[in-house]
């Protein structure tokens, strides 16, 4: 499933063709993707100003100016792919029609915008703006680990007693909004914390330290792209590029990249996940 580097990368690649212009039509091609699209979608998306583009967690909202905004859920396959607009240095033809678009938005100024969901677990919901983070997917989402609001005093304070292991507290999306199993493993891999060790067993400084290795490895991710691994792509179509720096994520029985370190890396499963990590360098 996408991560919030994913998502991110999405949506810088969509803003610059979908803010600040209209949606001259758009076509709803099934009754529903993980959940039925709401009401007379297309009818209500017509027309409508994209004021905004914005990404809460691993959703992306459009603000119109109708009032409402336009909820996007990539879910395990998902893709929101332009064409008709120059990208960069490339200018991306319309493609053929593929058998998963569900949904088209055909902006004025040419541009095309295609949801395409093989596993069809993605979503889409219109919801009044100011509602907005009221939604039942966003109401109780923690803060956003790039912003303020995440912070060594924060986290101390919401892992403070708890049994868990600190790999399933970070996933939690209550706690901290957008972290996914790959970041997780590289931001503690990198910050020498053990996946394994208890949430409420590590001290006030490690967690101190920790926070600005999670945005760290969060910003790096942005700026290659996100992770490519099955059906993740960027907007105009390109891979990510962040899987061949990954330290530990998938790298089982390789040597611990940390400088002077013995250790193996080793995959254990938590929850039903995968997760890598030393158990030299990582405690």
């Amino acid at each position: 499933m996408p991560e919030l580097p994913e998502v991110e990368t999405v949506r810088r690649g969509l803003a610059p063709v979908m803010e600040g212009a209209r949606i001259a039509r758009a076509e709803v091609r099934r009754p529903d993707l993980r959940w039925p699209f709401p009401p007379r979608m297309a009818e209500r998306l017509k027309g409508a100003r994209v004021e905004r583009l914005r990404r809460r967690s691993k959703y992306l909202l459009a603000d119109l100016d109708t009032g409402e905004s336009l909820l996007i859920h990539l879910g395990m396959s998902g893709r929101m792919l332009v064409t008709g607009a120059q990208l960069g240095a490339f200018h991306h033809e319309h493609a053929a029609p593929q058998a998963h678009d569900h949904v088209v938005l055909e902006m004025e100024g040419g541009a095309r915008i295609t949801f395409n969901d093989p596993r069809r677990f993605g979503a889409m919901d219109l919801v009044a703006t100011v509602e907005a983070e009221r939604h039942k997917l966003l109401a109780s989402l923690g803060p956003e680990p790039l912003g303020n609001a995440f912070s060594g005093p924060y986290l101390a304070a919401r892992l403070a007693g708890r049994k868990m292991p600190v790999k399933a507290a970070l996933l939690d999306q209550r706690i901290v909004a957008g972290l996914g199993n790959i970041y997780v493993c590289e931001a503690l891999h990198r910050a020498g914390i053990s996946p394994l060790r208890r949430a409420g067993r590590i001290a006030a400084p490690r967690l101190e330290a920790l926070v600005p290795v999670v945005r760290a490895v969060l910003e790096e991710a942005i700026a290659a792209g996100g992770s490519s691994l099955r059906d993740y792509r960027q907007a105009d179509g390109d891979l990510g590029y962040f899987q061949h720096a990954f330290r530990v994520y998938d790298r089982e029985g390789a040597p611990c990249p940390t400088p002077g370190c013995t250790g193996t890396i080793r995959r254990v499963v938590q929850s039903g996940r995968s997760s890598f990590y030393c158990p030299v360098c990582q405690r």
